[in-house]
């Protein structure tokens, strides 16, 4: 840059008085001049490459995503009368690379092409080797411009959900019509695969059957075998129905201990997959195997066939091979509150379990031609008098009477569970553990009465209504606790958590529960009594049966 000269600025001083079009037409030295008399570090030539500057500077600051304050330190404010060097300066506090300098003399604006770059003056060039070392940086500010759109997108869905979901309870179901689309559209941003893009899908395609084809919904529930396989593949995916599984069979060998015969009752047998470590576990007791009896309760076979004593005779060469004494009975019920006492065969010299994995919450609905289910179910459970009650429930609630308080406590508890899957390393099992898990959000989100049998509820509300009918929690030992523990080791991801609830053990991910077992045992006439009276329950029918 040539000197700058002070004289031309008194020139310029008397003719301020002078109209602009004759100020616009002073020579450029004029104007350099009136420049540097006021302090300015600068060309008139140069002022359309500051401009560029400060059009970039305007963009970097507003796209900014961290605080600005540091920018009025004096290292950056030093000397502003440089107009170029103070706008680079700035933008190299944001880690962007200024603009290409460019003499004043080259104007490519009308396309010219330069043939021969080294026949330009030395300074017009740029050592580009800055620019390449800064691809990288530019590539990880473009992925991390995509990572923040996307969580962007992530949390418009969820708004969106909810939004949606108050609009089904309102009953406006154009508008919930409209969201859908919405969200729709808004999932082709994220990545569906994992994390919250995965989880909105199945609840976007839950909502859009309730809307749009709600007579589709009892579909979806699925044949029996396919149901018996997506469970087989949730058990193999994931640790939950190990951990039921395994806390169960330890809760039902202490309480079966000091007993020669032994008459286990499964809600749901699905391929029996619980009951050869218990068999094994028997063979193996201090003094020899007591004689087993299982009782399986399942649903009817579509095709005719007697699928239950196909499981029963699988089960029963196992023991034979373990020298157990066994024998099996299956018991074929659609729902479980057609199971009758008689059905069951019971012999009052048996010490019986009863073992309910995943099924109590089935018998919450309400019916107002019947008994409530539940209430009939637990009253000739306790008529049995079992040694212990083997409780395992989702750890959610899912049966509250609101659709927008249901459906919001199945969003965040789903989207833990599909973390938690997320962490597994069994693929081809894991796709279709994620198809039962659908399964189970479309239950919640599109069924209503009797159709809805996803009625998921928490330890505490358990609690409160199994004391209420006549039973009192078993404390499940130390060996459970050891065995859930052990079994966790054979997931390589860390997340995975079990608790200790007073007497209960809980799995969850990280801080949240997602599954709980419990056992429980009859009280008393006097423990009962007394709990009745301290809960107000009153027996109008002076039935002692009736709760």
């Amino acid at each position: 840059m040539g000197p700058y000269g002070s004289t031309t600025c008194s020139g310029v001083s008397r003719s301020a008085s002078s109209s602009s079009s004759s100020s616009v037409t002073k020579p450029p030295a004029d104007i350099d001049g009136c420049l540097a008399d006021a302090g300015y570090k600068v060309r008139s030539s140069d002022l359309r490459h500051v401009a560029q500057r400060l059009e970039r500077l305007e963009t970097v600051m507003v796209n900014s995503p961290g605080d600005l304050s540091h920018l009025a330190s004096d290292a950056v404010l030093y000397n502003p009368s440089d107009l170029a060097t103070w706008v680079d300066s700035l933008l190299t506090e944001f880690n962007h690379q200024p603009l290409i300098s460019l003499p004043s003399d080259l104007d490519f604006s009308d396309g010219a092409v330069i043939n021969n770059p080294a026949a330009l003056p030395r300074e017009t060039w740029t050592d580009n080797s800055s620019v390449i070392a800064a691809a990288p940086q530019q590539n990880h500010n473009q992925l991390t411009v995509v990572t923040a759109m996307e969580e962007d997108s992530g949390i418009r869905l969820v708004h969106l959900l909810v939004t949606c979901a108050e609009s089904v309870q309102r009953g406006d179901l154009a508008l919930a019509g409209s969201l859908i689309e919405n969200m729709q559209a808004l999932l082709t941003r994220v990545n569906t695969s994992c994390g919250i893009g995965k989880v909105a899908g199945y609840f976007i395609d839950a909502l859009s059957r309730r809307i749009f084809s709600p007579q589709t919904v009892g579909s979806a529930s699925g044949s029996v075998h396919e149901n018996e396989l997506l469970y087989h593949y949730f058990y193999e995916a994931c640790p939950y129905l190990k951990f039921a599984h395994f806390t169960a069979n330890q809760a039902i060998l202490e309480a079966f201990d000091g007993h020669d015969c032994v008459h286990v009752i499964d809600f749901n047998l699905m391929h029996g997959l619980q009951w050869p470590a218990l068999i094994q576990a028997l063979a193996l007791r201090p003094g020899g195997p007591p004689l087993l009896r299982l009782t399986g309760i399942g649903p009817p076979s579509p095709d005719g066939r007697d699928s239950l004593r196909e499981i029963g005779l699988r089960l029963a060469e196992l023991a034979r091979s373990v020298n157990v004494g066994f024998a099996f009975r299956g018991v074929a019920a659609s729902r479980l509150e057609d199971v009758k006492p008689w059905m069951l065969q019971v012999n009052p010299k048996e010490a019986v379990a009863v073992n309910s994995i995943m099924q109590l919450h089935r018998l919450l609905g309400s019916d107002t031609n019947r008994n409530s289910p539940i209430e009939m179910v637990l009253s000739w459970i306790r008529n049995l008098n079992p040694k212990i009650v083997a409780v395992v429930e989702q750890e959610a609630d899912h049966n509250k009477p609101g659709f927008l308080d249901r459906f919001t406590e199945a969003l965040y508890y789903y989207s833990n569970m599909f973390d938690s899957l997320e962490a597994c390393a069994m693929q081809p099992e894991k796709a279709l553990a994620e198809i039962y898990i659908q399964r189970e959000i479309c239950n919640v989100v599109c069924c209503e009465g009797a159709a809805r049998v996803e009625r998921h509820e928490p330890l505490d509300k358990w609690r409160t209504r199994l004391e209420q009918a006549g039973f009192r929690p078993l404390h499940l030992g130390s060996n459970a606790y050891k065995q859930a523990s052990m079994l966790l080791t054979l997931f390589s991801a860390e997340g995975y958590r079990v608790e200790e609830n007073q007497g209960c053990l809980t799995l969850g991910w990280h801080n949240r529960p997602l599954i709980a077992a419990s056992g429980w045992q009859v009280m008393s006439m006097p423990e009962a009594t007394t709990n009745q009276e301290a809960v107000g329950i009153i027996n109008q029918n002076n039935n002692p049966n009736h709760i």
